[in-house]
């Protein structure tokens, strides 16, 4: 399918001009209630027409008997009614409707169900419906005007989800929207009836507005085709998959849920290795390669091979080594020019600057934040850079050090103004560590919106760094070997 077929394929999906919804009630508040309410709230446009067998009126808005009765054709149609009647009720809907999205449970996760999974399935192309779900929440897309979850950033962005879990859309909607992580959409598919991950990965493929691409799978029924969209892609745009099902348990888990048949992890990592997709280990993981794909440029040129450390804590910072050293990355020694360079700044005692950098958290007060600045200008200066990692124990500094945030604005100002006068493309990321105490991740989320404003991803710990850096090294090489 050429990129002009599917984007008017999906078009009425992602950005729909009228909304149906099944379900909802006259008499009580439900699902479908809720929906037509946030629709309404986060700015849908078009006409919302709910369908009920009996009732003149749904919450103000004038409701129909059945899919083909609306005034106009129906674009998106959100279906939370029992399961039994949803093939029916599409098929009433022939020549009407273009997507439905089935949010109802009780069919191909449960073997009882598999046989109204495939009626619904059949219900589909005889109405000429397509199908998402079922047992999946719905869609949220900031520029379309759809919503499934409250709390959700209308402010668009170009990270594009596809997620067999419910819950785990959510939780990239609700943690990524924290991180400062902003999405063209996010589509649940469920059971994947119909409309497969693999149709949707091509879309977003094609979309302009699209530049990173996420998917969870539990498995994936269109594996081959699958499998070619991803090797014809060439890697054009960063593909970060969560697949879940990898042993044996996560499979009987995974088929319980949705119905979902993964494949042996083998073929998964073939796959991974022949297409640049690159592998995301759990939600957490997932998050932080965003974070990174999304505030940095890939350098295909010259991919990522080590990274450089400055910060406060020698422990940590010696544990960091080894977090990225397991994911393939060096921490080496600086030159014996950058060396000299540091011990000429007369560094407090206990300073590490061989690479790590590690200073006492006093260090950071140093002639007004200076000295950090002065310690960043000489690595800067003198080494060629694949990466940056600033890296700030926060407890330590607003306990102990300071009693407020100003060190750690001065820190984080000083390096900006590093950046600035030796411009180049080394991978700058920040760490701001925590307590978990309500103060503290408070002045952690002031200084995230900082960060994020200058393009700078923050991550929660080093290991975390290092996992995002990895994924970004993953996708370098893979363009200079396709180069």
């Amino acid at each position: 399918m050429t990129k002009t077929d599917i984007g008017a394929n999906f078009k009425s999906l992602f950005h729909p001009k009228t909304i149906a919804v099944m379900g909802a009630s006259s008499t009580t508040r439900n699902r479908s209630n809720v929906i037509i309410d946030r629709l309404q709230r986060f700015g849908f446009q078009g006409p919302i027409y709910p369908i009920h067998p009996k009732a003149a009126e749904i919450d103000g808005l004038r409701a129909y008997a059945s899919l083909g009765e609306t005034p106009e054709p129906v674009d998106y149609v959100y279906v939370a009614i029992p399961a039994g009647a949803i093939p029916d009720a599409l098929r009433a809907g022939t020549g009407n409707v273009k997507f439905a999205h089935v949010i109802s449970s009780g069919f191909g996760e449960t073997e009882d169900g598999m046989a109204l999974q495939q009626e619904l399935a059949i219900a589909g192309k005889e109405s000429g419906i397509r199908i998402l779900g079922p047992n999946c929440p719905g869609a949220y897309c900031p520029t379309g005007g759809l919503i499934f979850v409250e709390n959700s950033s209308p402010e668009p962005g170009h990270i594009g989800v596809v997620s067999q879990s419910g819950g785990i859309a959510m939780d990239i909607i609700w943690s990524g929207n924290e991180r400062g992580l902003r999405f063209s959409a996010v589509m649940t598919t469920g059971n994947t009836a119909d409309v497969t991950p693999g149709e949707l990965l091509e879309y977003y493929l094609a979309d302009t507005e699209t530049k990173i691409i996420a998917l969870y799978l539990e498995g994936a029924r269109d594996g081959r085709a699958f499998f070619e969209t991803l090797k014809k892609a060439k890697g054009k745009k960063p593909v970060i998959i969560l697949k879940s099902g990898r042993s044996v348990q996560g499979q009987l888990a995974a088929a319980s849920h949705t119905g979902a048949l993964a494949a042996d992890d083998r073929v998964w990592d073939a796959l991974f290795k022949q297409t640049g997709a690159i592998r995301a280990n759990d939600l957490h993981d997932l998050l932080d390669i965003l974070s990174a794909f999304q505030a940095l440029t890939p350098r295909p040129n010259r991919p990522t091979t080590g990274a450089a450390l400055f910060g406060n804590g020698g422990g940590t910072s010696v544990i960091a080594v080894d977090a990225f050293a397991e994911k393939g990355l060096n921490v080496l020694p600086f030159s014996q020019k950058t060396q000299d360079a540091l011990i000429a700044l007369d560094l407090p005692p206990g300073t590490g600057y061989v690479n790590p950098i590690d200073t006492p958290a006093g260090a950071f007060q140093r002639k007004g934040g200076k000295l950090a600045e002065e310690i960043m200008d000489v690595v800067f200066k003198n080494e060629t850079l694949d990466a940056f990692v600033l890296h700030i124990n926060l407890p330590v500094l607003l306990t102990q050090v300071v009693t407020d945030a100003k060190t750690v604005e001065t820190v984080l100002t000083l390096a900006e103004t590093v950046r600035q006068c030796h411009p180049g493309d080394e991978h700058f990321m920040l760490v701001l560590r925590s307590d978990g105490k309500p103060e503290t991740e408070h002045c952690k989320q002031e200084f995230r919106a900082w960060a994020g404003e200058r393009g700078i991803p923050v991550f929660d710990e080093l290991a975390n760094a290092a996992s995002a850096l990895a994924g970004m090294a993953a996708y370098e090489r893979f363009l200079d070997s396709r180069s």
